[in-house]
C-alpha cells in the first residue's frame, strides 16, 4: 500500500474540512454528496490510481477519474489540490466570480485533473467508455474509473451506456455508484425508485462488487479487487453503501443537505468532528 488505512482516514478527514469550509465560504454547494464520498475519492487518488499531477487531457499512460455527479465538485477540487495537482490555497475561491473552481467542474478554465465538464447528470458513463476504447485502441492498459450518483441513474443516457459496456467488452473500465439512497428532492425511494441496482447491472453483463463507501478499509479493498477483475471481458461496478453527509452528524443521511450550506455556527460545529490532518487552505 502505498499509505496505511490510517494515513487514509486522516488524509480524508482534511478533505471532509475542505468540503465544508468551501461550501461556507461561498454560501453555496452541494456538501452531503461530497462529504459522502470522501473516502472513496481519497482512496482513488491515494492509493489505487496510477495518474500524474503533470497533467495532460489524453491521460497517455496513466488512469482516468471520470466524475459524472459534478455537483460533488467541493470532495473532487480538495482531492485534486491535496493530491497536488494545484495549489490547496486556491480552493478558498470556490464558486467565487473568475474562479476556475466552478461549482460543477468545467475545462474552459484549464484547472489540472478536469477532463469533462459534468454539470449535467447522467453523462459520465458514456464518455468514460469512450475514453476506455480510446486506452484499448492506443495499447494502453491503463483503467478507467467513473463515479456517480443513484439517482443520476434515473436519467436514461446511463443505460444506453450500461448497456453498450458489456456488449462490447469494455473491461478496462470500473465504475462506482454512490449509493446513499438520497437525492436532491428526497429519498430516491420516493422519487423514483431504483429498486435492485445489483441485478439491473447484472442483467446488463457487468461484473458487479459491493462495498462500504465510508469505511476506508473496505473501499480500498473492493477497488484493489476491482483492478484485478479487470481484462476479463466484463466492465466492473462498485456498488458502494454510504451515507449523505458522511462525518458530520448533523448533515448524515439527510437530502436537506444535498445542495445547503452552512452557517457559521453548524461550520464551527461540523469542523470540531472533523481532525485536521494536514493544513486547513
Amino acid at each position: 500500500m502505498k499509505h496505511t488505512i490510517k494515513e487514509l482516514e486522516d488524509i480524508a478527514s482534511q478533505v471532509r474540512r475542505d468540503i465544508v469550509r468551501m461550501v461556507h465560504g461561498c454560501q453555496s454547494g452541494h456538501p452531503g454528496g461530497s462529504l459522502g464520498c470522501a473516502d472513496f475519492m481519497t482512496a482513488l487518488y491515494f492509493e489505487i490510481m496510477n495518474h500524474s499531477t503533470d497533467f495532460t487531457m489524453d491521460g497517455k499512460g496513466e488512469d482516468l477519474f471520470f466524475l459524472s455527479n459534478g455537483h460533488i465538485s467541493p470532495v473532487f477540487y480538495s482531492v485534486l489540490a491535496r493530491s497536488g495537482y494545484f495549489e490547496v490555497s486556491e480552493m478558498a475561491t470556490f464558486r467565487k466570480l473568475n474562479s476556475r473552481l466552478q461549482g460543477h467542474p468545467t475545462t474552459h478554465e484549464g484547472l489540472p485533473g478536469i477532463r469533462i465538464a459534468s454539470g449535467s447528470l447522467g453523462q459520465g458513463m458514456s464518455v468514460a467508455i469512450g475514453a476506455a476504447q480510446a486506452k484499448k485502441l492506443n495499447k494502453d492498459n491503463s483503467i478507467v474509473y467513473t463515479l456517480h450518483g443513484d439517482g443520476e441513474l434515473q436519467e436514461g443516457q446511463n443505460w444506453e451506456a450500461i448497456m453498450y459496456a458489456p456488449f462490447n467488452k469494455v473491461d478496462n473500465l470500473i465504475s462506482s455508484v454512490d449509493y446513499n439512497g438520497q437525492q436532491i428532492d428526497g429519498p430516491t425511494e420516493k422519487v423514483l425508485s431504483l429498486d435492485n441496482l445489483q441485478a439491473k447491472f447484472e442483467a446488463f453483463g457487468w461484473h458487479v462488487i459491493n462495498s462500504d463507501g465510508n469505511d476506508m478499509e473496505s473501499i480500498v479493498k473492493a477497488l484493489h479487487y476491482a483492478k484485478t477483475l479487470t481484462g476479463k471481458g466484463k466492465p466492473i461496478l462498485n456498488l458502494m453503501s454510504t451515507q449523505m453527509g458522511s462525518g458530520v452528524d448533523f448533515m448524515m443521511g439527510s437530502h436537506k443537505w444535498h445542495g445547503v450550506a452552512p452557517n457559521d455556527e453548524q461550520l464551527e460545529a461540523a469542523l470540531v468532528q472533523l481532525t485536521s490532518s494536514l493544513k486547513d487552505y
